[in-house]
């Protein structure tokens, strides 16, 4: 938790009360984490934490993954050792969380599949909702040459694979230093910054029919100058009005079956979930610095 706004170093594991199950909910004991940039991104910046009603003080994380131990008076679909994953804001990062059934807000719960680990669970609910939104936003297709920019975060795997799926050409903008693993994903990298519509033009002559920018604009810009029509570009981190009119979209726009869809392909081996690396709970600060320097190769996991 944290009781001021800042790097890191604000963050601290401390003992509070132990929660409990109401009515209408269920209490999940936590087995591992994942990280996002909107968490350190909330516990660094006032404003950003006040537009999702983030107050002081909070917890931390969103993504969790566990087992239901706990079920209050009414609450639905899910039973005492239940595997599950989910979301729950400014709270993930905990021995236990408290949710709602049926979900509510910002709060998400699934089920997770046999043969899926914790880690791998964790890692999926914003990552993964979030690139089926971004795709679903530009109506991908088979056939489609698709830039995605930030194409090696922790998104960016995801949509990725998502892409490939659907039957479309991915070209990714990364730094060099992630060419190989975007191979490895089935990616055609490039390296993103200053002439990338240039460097684009050489590796798609034919052009590019549809782009998502998953790390500020610049992508969603290239994409624009290269002809690309608005509606077939999508934003998640551009605010809410990004530049020419594309598409802005983030995970709460996915489709309701959009993990499902994930899950299954994970377990049939069409998609795979890099972890980068995992921390247990007393070196969350560790992670996070880990995390804030953007150089790692998928996601992040606190394990508990």
């Amino acid at each position: 938790m944290y009781e001021t706004f800042g790097g890191p170093e604000v963050l601290e594991v401390r003992e509070v009360p132990e929660p409990h199950a109401g009515p209408g909910e269920v209490r999940v004991r936590v087995a591992a984490a994942g990280l996002n940039p909107m968490d350190w991104v909330l516990a660094a910046q006032p404003e950003a934490a006040e537009r999702f009603g983030i107050t002081l003080p909070s917890g931390f994380g969103y993504d969790f993954a566990g087992v239901v131990d706990e079920v209050g008076d009414g609450a639905t679909g899910f039973a005492a050792g239940d595997r599950v994953h989910g979301g729950a804001l400014g709270r993930a990062v905990a021995d236990v969380v408290v949710v709602k059934t049926p979900a509510e807000g910002s709060e998400a719960l699934f089920r997770t599949p046999d043969g899926i680990s914790d880690e791998v669970a964790a890692a999926l609910p914003v990552a993964g909702l979030t690139a089926a939104a971004a795709l679903e936003a530009i109506g991908l297709r088979s056939g489609d040459t698709v830039l995605i920019g930030g194409a090696a975060g922790g998104v960016g795997v995801f949509a990725v694979q998502l892409a490939k799926l659907a039957g479309a050409r991915v070209i990714g903008t990364a730094s060099e230093s992630t060419f190989a693993f975007l191979r490895q994903l089935g990616a055609e990298p490039v390296a993103y910054g200053a002439g990338l519509a240039d460097r684009v033009r050489t590796l798609a002559p034919e052009g590019v029919t549809a782009a998502t920018d998953l790390f500020g604009t610049d992508t969603a810009e290239t994409a624009l100058a290269l002809g690309v029509p608005p509606e077939r570009i999508s934003t998640i981190a551009a605010g809410p009005h990004p530049p020419g009119g594309v598409r802005a979209t983030g995970g709460f726009d996915a489709g309701p079956d959009a993990l499902d869809r994930i899950t299954d392909a994970i377990l049939a081996g069409e998609i795979t979930v890099p972890i980068a690396a995992t921390f247990p709970i007393e070196r969350t600060r560790d992670a996070v610095t880990l995390q804030a320097g953007r150089h790692v190769h998928g996601k992040i996991v606190i394990t508990l």
